[in-house]
């Protein structure tokens, strides 16, 4: 919050449900050190309104029925770095908090919250406090990590090795010739792995594949 502001705290709500905008407003509102500024109820909304009206904190709800707040995070601390980002969401969701604080979310609150905790919540991350720190991104990513590699122990070595380049992007051919395997024995091997991973479907496997090593990238970097 800028110095030269008065000591009322600006506030912008981006959700799509305008029963819970109202309600947040209300509490907001009746607060004698803040006021809601603008809302939306899309991303698209919410990017011009934020340029428009200058929050000092913006509330965004995760899940939108067009896009993600988190999305809208990411825009608005490159646009708007002064303006501290509060993520809301309804689940507590190791993956949305690892997510919030790559976009530079301030904070992340659940939508049980009380009325007062979340208007402190806004107060602090006004004042610049991050309620999203390193080690609760920490501790997420090694819970989500320890839910998705568990059932890679089930893998054999040469599994493993479908498993990852399946998550390169080879077809089962290329895997193949990787590997020196006959395609008909790499289908077999996808076959049990997908199995053994609990997934229908190839594009599922690639999916975490592609999200481990992401992790993998960000922690040696």
């Amino acid at each position: 919050m800028s110095e030269t502001d008065s000591a009322t705290i600006r506030v912008f709500l981006l959700d799509d449900h305008e029963i819970v905008r109202r309600g947040v407003a209300e509490v907001v509102n009746a607060q004698a050190d803040m006021e809601v500024v603008g809302e939306a109820g899309s991303p698209a909304e919410a990017v011009s309104a934020v340029a428009q009206c200058r929050p000092d904190v913006a509330v965004l709800d995760v899940r939108l029925g067009e896009g993600n707040g988190i999305a809208v995070c990411r825009e608005i601390r490159s646009n708007h770095p002064e303006v501290a980002c509060l993520i809301l969401t309804s689940f507590d969701d190791d993956q949305a908090i690892i997510d919030a604080a790559m976009a530079g979310a301030a904070g992340f609150v659940l939508k049980q919250i009380r009325g007062n905790e979340l208007v402190e919540s806004m107060r602090k991350v006004a004042r610049g406090a991050q309620l999203l720190d390193a080690a609760a991104t920490r501790m997420a990513m090694q819970r989500l990590s320890r839910n998705e590699v568990g059932p890679l122990a089930e893998l054999t070595d040469q599994e493993r090795r479908v498993f990852e380049l399946i998550g390169a992007g080879l077809s089962n051919r290329e895997i193949g010739e990787e590997l020196y395997l006959a395609e008909k024995t790499v289908k077999n091997y996808v076959t049990g792995v997908l199995a053994k991973l609990g997934m229908a479907r190839r594009t599922e496997a690639a999916a975490l594949a592609a999200r481990i090593d992401e992790r993998k990238r960000q922690h040696y970097t």
